[in-house]
């Protein structure tokens, strides 16, 4: 008798579900194809419209940065608004930011729209999380997630490969730019769907925005990363010096006004209790490290490749895939397997292979000089890719593994948005670690490989230091929170039954006040 009223107490599955959740996967797949796709058409896009150095790290790096800076509100505006509502208005601006982006005709301009698709894809992606969870009832969001994982780890790896052949094949003589036309048709296609599918939700009572504090926030950010970017190019002029330590005087005055917003209503844009949590504190130092070595060798990985050694975009890309294929898989094993047996170990030996291979690459690329051939990097790039695995999914779970329950949607969204500033950190010091060691008038060859071996002295320090820092990580790194699902136009919403429902995602981002059983910005972290 109580199953049956539980049973009729228990709303029916929407039909239309699987059709939203296809949408979802697609801005999600669109999101992490834009992110990871445009390396290897670099050099293209600096022959093509002349872009100087500085600009192609802003191309890439503003694209990370917006991201990293809207998700901080991206989530919430989904919260106050309507998760529909701002997703679709997302998904067009990310659509019409993918033409213009395709259009450009000067590095500028697609500074510029590379920055407005950050920001779009910003209050896009942290709806798609939120929009599962209100859609799914508990037995359907293991296989929900599997399905967000799959599609993200397809897109970490597979950006490259696409970004490659679409610049190689040179279709309409376009060059590179059908890398961001190709957006126009799945995003129209998107909107169309989305609006007829998703249902509409919001939170029950979500909190006001804090404007100051986005406007804090981003002002230090540019004030540390706009000087880091162009400083080396500009001969490290006198306000370049003063902007960067000025950053943590704008960073302090945004820590006391989080202070204040808690004592006021108490929705900071951070929640400042969580670096109470020794083990998160910690954590947030590892990832930032963490994405900052890894956006400083995926760009001048690409580099060396191309402009060191003359590869093909397809040929660069191919080879790539011998670092992303093993890392996916390792992530996936890691996170399934090797932590709840070995907890912290698992990130310490991942950097210590990490470390490894980037040394046996930097070993490589002195000795053969521009006569390196595939083959003889096949050893350096799988162990560093398995090791990049271990340390990347498992990460975040070892960040949030002390995390009070309540601040768990808020967490998980901080460690997001820090995996992104850096990767922005990253490729900004790329103007300092690599382009410092290559003369203005050279446009490939040693110099090149020269640079890119200096880099890796950078980030294989970073690594090192990352391993160090991870002592103070609990060694079970497992989440000991469990999931509570936001309610849906005031109707309480279906939660996951399990942890291993969370688990198989590997990437789910966002920076909304949902708790999340376990998240993994691996696929983010790909290029």
């Amino acid at each position: 008798m109580s199953s049956a009223s539980e049973a009729a107490a228990t709303p029916a599955a929407d039909p239309k579900r699987w059709v939203a959740l296809a949408v979802l996967l697609t801005a999600t797949l669109l999101d992490l194809l834009d992110a990871t796709i445009i390396n290897v058409a670099i050099p293209s896009i600096q022959r093509d419209i002349g872009a100087s150095n500085t600009a192609v790290q802003w191309i890439t790096a503003g694209y990370t940065l917006s991201f990293a800076v809207g998700l901080i509100t991206g989530g919430r505006l989904g919260d106050i608004f309507g998760r529909k509502k701002v997703f679709l208005l997302a998904m067009a601006g990310f659509t019409v930011a993918s033409a213009l982006s395709g259009v450009a005709t000067a590095p500028e301009v697609l500074i510029g729209t590379r920055i407005l698709q950050g920001l779009m894809a910003s209050l896009m992606v942290p709806q798609v999380l939120s929009i599962m969870q209100v859609t799914f009832a508990p037995q359907e969001m293991g296989r929900a997630f599997g399905m967000f994982g799959a599609v993200s780890g397809i897109g970490a790896v597979s950006g490259p490969v696409l970004g490659a052949l679409l610049t190689e094949w040179d279709v309409f003589g376009l060059s590179w730019r059908p890398i961001f036309l190709v957006n126009i048709p799945v995003g129209i296609v998107g909107l169309i769907l989305g609006r007829r599918y998703l249902n509409e939700s919001k939170a029950p009572s979500a909190p006001r925005l804090d404007l100051p504090g986005v406007v804090l926030a981003t002002l230090g950010l540019l004030m540390l990363l706009y000087p880091l970017t162009r400083g080396q190019e500009l001969g490290w002029p006198a306000w370049s010096l003063v902007c960067m330590p000025a950053s943590l005087l704008v960073f302090a005055g945004f820590v006391l006004h989080q202070r204040s917003r808690i004592r006021r209503d108490g929705f900071p844009l951070v929640e400042l209790s969580l670096f109470k949590v020794r083990s998160f504190s910690a954590g947030i130092v590892v990832q930032l490290i963490f994405g900052t070595a890894f956006g400083l060798f995926s760009l001048t990985g690409a580099l060396y490749m191309q402009i060191g050694l003359g590869w093909t975009p397809v040929h660069s890309a191919l080879a790539s895939l011998m670092f992303g294929v093993p890392m996916s898989l390792s992530a996936i094993y890691s996170i399934q397997k090797l932590v709840p047996r070995f907890g912290r170990k698992v990130l310490q030996t991942g950097a210590l292979l990490l470390i490894a291979g980037l040394a046996i690459y930097g070993w490589l690329a002195q000795e053969h000089g521009t006569g390196v051939t595939t083959p003889l990097l096949i050893v350096p790039l799988v162990v560093a890719g398995v090791g990049l695995g271990m340390i990347m999914a498992p990460l975040t779970s070892a960040v949030l593994s002390e995390v009070p329950g309540e601040h768990a949607g808020s967490a998980s969204g901080l460690v997001n948005t820090v995996n992104q500033l850096g990767l922005s950190f990253g490729l900004g010091l790329t103007s300092v670690a690599f382009f410092t060691s290559v003369p203005s008038h050279v446009t490939g060859g040693e110099p090149y490989i020269g640079a890119f071996t200096d880099t890796l002295w950078w980030v294989g320090g970073g690594m090192a230091l990352a391993f160090l820092l991870m002592f103070a990580l609990p060694k079970s790194a497992q989440p000991q929170f469990t999931a509570q699902e936001p309610a849906k136009d005031g109707a309480a919403a279906p939660a996951p039954e399990t942890t291993e429902a969370a688990e198989a995602a590997e990437a789910p981002e966002g920076a909304s006040r949902v708790p999340v059983t376990e998240s993994a910005p691996a696929s983010r972290a790909t290029a």
